[in-house]
């Protein structure tokens, strides 16, 4: 029997290796896979040294880290230098230690080149069609020492394949090409990255190239990188699906997704995995249940396996702790807002879509209004007056606009001049 063979690296780091699927196949059968096995894609990708290499030590395993911000009881401590969980919706830590120190991302890195080729997409900048080159720069050099899309030297390929040799396969070449194909050089596309970072509030994030090798200046943030993450899901709904994508195959060369929570739990469709000796294993996930999505962030932990495990760890607590209300419902009178030169001297108020808030399992949920001051007429119809702040256990939980319920037109002249004259003598 003839089996088919993969060269697969793992990200940025040092070896590469070739081997039968055979194995796989048969460890998928017998259910080798379960949420707290090794996974299919850290198993694929692990390597032994070379006999003439000295091994690499093997990682030092982290201290379990407690929060040091939890908006629930009970928050796990988790062997990493940095952690974060964020509910997706409102954009909120629902807990965290070390969110703000910068860390190296390795190839996390590669969400922000990716998030630039999808905005690119969008804006049509970039075609799907479009062909990149693939320089010697770019290209991975025979035996690599990197993650590789394999992309031969002085070849073209789509960007839509390129795209996908970023997200799956953690191609470094893929995400030299894209930096060359649109900013000249790795330099320049690190100016772009830089750019958006700042645009999307990443305040502990510097770029130094595109692809996540080592550099004592390219650092970024649990809680940047859980900003990143949300910005993709937000803005990229086309290309979001993606990061699900569990292989890619090019240039005869089929590579899997190495985020191993995508093997075993079917409610996690992202985002991506790094590694290197300095970064650690590092792991940043989104997953939804029901109408809650979560974001989790890992920064250097000791294995493939400890950033899964810590993953579901984080996610498990997170869907249990917590859970969507709906404080108020869209179209309900919230508040009466006083109008000035009016044909009416007041206007309803309330939510204009529907609101749900991440709160703590069972907590109550209290709102208060806050109307504008000194609100004249015409008001049209779905206009922002005003908000709605809602409170658990007397802390800020969110807040929602408050819209005009109707229309108010402007009063003629004399009706103005009358109010006028009610103000003036205060009636």
């Amino acid at each position: 029997m003839q089996y088919a063979t993969i060269r697969v690296n793992p990200e940025n780091s040092m070896h590469t290796k070739t081997f039968s699927l055979l194995p796989i196949l048969l460890a998928i059968a017998a259910g080798a896979l379960t949420p707290n096995a090794a996974s299919f894609a850290a198993a694929h990708h692990a390597t032994k040294p070379a006999a003439h290499k000295k091994a690499t030590p093997a990682a030092t395993t982290q201290p379990p880290l407690d929060a040091q911000t939890a908006m629930a009881g009970s928050p796990p401590a988790l062997p990493a230098k940095a952690w974060l969980l964020m509910d997706f919706e409102s954009g909120e830590v629902l807990a965290s230690a070390n969110a703000d120190e910068a860390l190296p991302p390795a190839s996390l890195t590669k969400m922000m080149t990716s998030y630039i080729v999808e905005q690119a997409l969008r804006s049509g900048k970039l075609k799907q069609t479009d062909l990149v080159s693939v320089s010697q720069n770019a290209w991975c050099r025979g035996s690599s020492t990197e993650s590789c899309m394999y992309l031969p030297l002085n070849s073209q390929a789509t960007v839509i394949d390129i795209l996908r040799g970023i997200i799956i396969q953690s191609g470094n070449d893929a995400s030299k090409a894209i930096a060359e194909h649109m900013a000249g050089s790795e330099e320049g596309f690190a100016k772009l990255m830089n750019a958006e970072a700042q645009r999307l509030g990443m305040t502990h994030t510097h770029f130094v190239n595109p692809t996540g090798l080592p550099d004592p200046a390219h650092k970024s943030s649990a809680r940047d990188l859980a900003i990143l993450a949300r910005a993709i899901i937000h803005d990229s709904v086309d290309y979001y699906p993606i990061y699900a994508e569990r292989e890619f195959k090019y240039n005869g060369i089929k590579q899997g997704n190495r985020n191993a929570l995508l093997y075993t739990d079917p409610t996690v469709d992202g985002l991506k995995t790094g590694h290197t000796e300095e970064a650690g294993y590092c792991l940043v996930t989104s997953s939804k249940r029901n109408e809650m999505r979560l974001i989790t962030v890992i920064l250097n932990t000791s294995s493939a396996q400890a950033r899964a495990d810590e993953t579901r760890t984080l996610l498990g607590w997170g869907f249990s702790a917590f859970e969507k209300v709906t404080p108020l419902q869209p179209n309900t009178v919230v508040a009466t807002a006083k109008v000035g030169f009016g044909k009416t001297d007041t206007v309803t108020a309330g939510l204009g879509a529907p609101w749900l808030l991440t709160v703590p399992r069972g907590q109550a949920v209290q709102t208060s209004a806050e109307l504008k001051p000194g609100l004249e007429a015409p008001v049209a119809k779905g206009a922002v007056i005003g908000k709605v702040v809602a409170s658990s256990n007397g802390k800020p939980v969110g807040e929602a606009p408050l819209v005009a319920l109707a229309d108010v037109e402007r009063a003629g002249l004399l009706q103005r001049a009358w109010q006028s004259m009610g103000k003036l003598f205060g009636k």
